[in-house]
Formats: structure tokens, C-alpha cells, sequence
């Protein structure tokens, strides 16, 4: 008797309906070999290191750097950056094969960080030019690594970042960050969230510099400071034309508020 396969674009159809059901596609992998490149794409698609046993469980079961599926990961998690960041410098580039993300979450764990910033965001610097979203937390202000890491990110939209700057007020030292800007900048058209202990003057002023401008829809603040409140005003001015919600947590003394904004 002949047999009869189904076509190939029907058994991806039928992995892309089960997307949201991981086990169900784990057990379409042990039916045939045909399936398991549509299933790893969602099966990979949100990749979470939380931890060091993550990543070396990750690194374990898929050793072959070039032919691991992170190449099908969208969004990526990174709790243990210090160690990804040591162990993509041993390796050549591990962290390059999460080539086509376009979210990138990178919590460091602790305030204050022995490892430089440089050294921190190096490995991240425009190794997926498909990222939309990036969010840094915590890392030390001002930083002007990390504005090189926005810039080399042709289509990012959204930005969340919170730390601390000890620097803010210190014009001296604060005029000597400014990172060398292109001629073109990400078009910065989602989300933009900051909660920098210190003040977030410098980066503010780093963001209004960039040469495309602002074009969030959604700006969200933690004031720590009350020179906080002018740099909301720039950037709100400057977004008035595509601005939709406005979010303000005020961190001052006996003071909370929360506002909402509709164009």
C-alpha cells in the first residue's frame, strides 16, 4: 500500500494552530522528523535565563552554537548577565546566535554592579537588527555604552530602563558622555519607561539629542528628584503629536500621583 503524506505547508499550519500549547508540540517532535522545524520556532520563540543553571542547562543540551535553535527566539530573558557576558567572551560570540530578537530583557539582579557597564552591554552591541524592545535593569547612569546600544538598534520603539546616576549635576562630568551620534536613530515610536534613582537628566538629555527626534506613544516616569519635573515637560512637548498615555510615579517625600494622558 502507498503511502500518503501531507503536504508540508499543512503540517506547519498545523504547528502554527498549537503555538500556545508547548507540550502538545513537544509531542508533534516525536512523530516526525518533518515537524520539528516548525514547532521549534514556537517551541523557542520566548527563551528565559534566569539563572546560571539555566544557562548551562541550555548550553548542555544545545552545544553546536551555530545550529541551536535560538535562531527562532523573539524574546529573550537574561537574569544572570555577568555570566552570559563572561561566557560570550570565552566562547567568540555565544550570545550572537539569538540573531532575530525583537525583545531583549536584561536584569542584572543588583543595584550596584562590580562589573563595568562597557563590559555589560558590549556582547548586546547590534547583534539583532530586528529588535523592538529592549529593557535594562538596573545598570549605573550615565551611560553612554548603552545609547551606543540604542543607536545600533535600527528599529527599536520601546525603552524601559531604571538605575542609578550618582552624576546628575556634575555638568562637567556629564558633558564629556555624549556618545558620537549618526545620522539616523531608531524610530522610538512605542514606549518609553525610565525610573533612574539620582535623576534622569543625563539620559533625558541624551534622548532629546538624537537626531530622528521622539515619537512615543507612551511615556512613564518615576520622579525621584524634583529636577525630574522639566525633563518630563521637554519630553512630553516633544512627543505631543503621537503621545497617547502619560504614566507618573513621584517618588519625592509624601508624594504619589498618577497621571493619565489622552491626545
Amino acid at each position: 500500500m502507498q503511502n500518503h503524506h501531507l503536504p508540508q505547508e499543512i503540517l506547519d499550519y498545523i504547528a502554527d494552530l498549537l503555538h500556545d500549547q508547548p507540550e502538545t508540540l513537544k509531542r508533534c517532535c516525536l512523530v516526525s522528523r518533518s515537524w520539528v522545524p516548525r514547532t521549534r520556532k514556537h517551541l523557542f520563540a520566548d527563551i528565559r535565563l534566569r539563572s546560571v543553571d539555566d544557562l548551562r542547562s541550555w548550553k548542555k543540551t544545545f552545544p553546536d552554537v551555530g545550529n541551536s535553535p535560538a535562531y527562532h527566539t523573539r524574546s529573550l530573558f537574561i537574569g544572570c548577565s555577568s555570566v552570559v557576558v563572561a561566557e560570550d567572551a570565552e566562547e567568540g560570540g555565544w550570545i550572537r546566535a539569538f540573531s532575530r530578537i525583537s525583545s531583549l530583557d536584561v536584569d542584572n539582579g543588583v543595584w550596584y554592579l562590580n562589573t563595568p557597564a562597557i563590559s555589560l552591554l558590549t556582547p548586546f552591541h547590534n547583534f539583532s537588527p530586528t529588535l523592538k524592545s529592549l529593557r535594562m535593569c538596573p545598570i549605573a547612569f550615565p551611560c553612554p555604552q548603552l545609547f551606543d546600544l540604542v543607536l545600533s538598534s535600527p528599529l527599536l520603539e520601546d525603552l524601559t530602563l531604571t538605575g542609578h546616576d550618582d552624576s546628575f549635576g556634575n555638568e562637567d562630568e556629564s558633558h564629556g558622555l555624549q556618545t558620537v551620534l549618526p545620522s539616523t536613530s531608531p524610530p522610538l515610536t512605542g514606549s518609553l519607561d525610565l525610573n533612574i534613582f539620582g535623576g534622569m537628566g543625563n539620559t533625558v538629555r541624551q534622548l532629546l539629542d538624537l537626531p530622528n527626534g521622539l515619537h512615543f506613544r507612551s511615556l512613564a516616569f518615576s520622579w525621584h528628584c524634583e529636577a525630574d519635573l522639566p525633563w518630563t515637560t521637554q519630553l512630553v512637548e516633544l512627543c505631543s503629536d503621537t503621545l497617547e498615555c502619560l504614566d507618573i510615579m513621584c517618588r519625592l517625600p509624601s508624594a504619589f500621583v498618577s497621571i493619565p494622558h489622552r491626545s
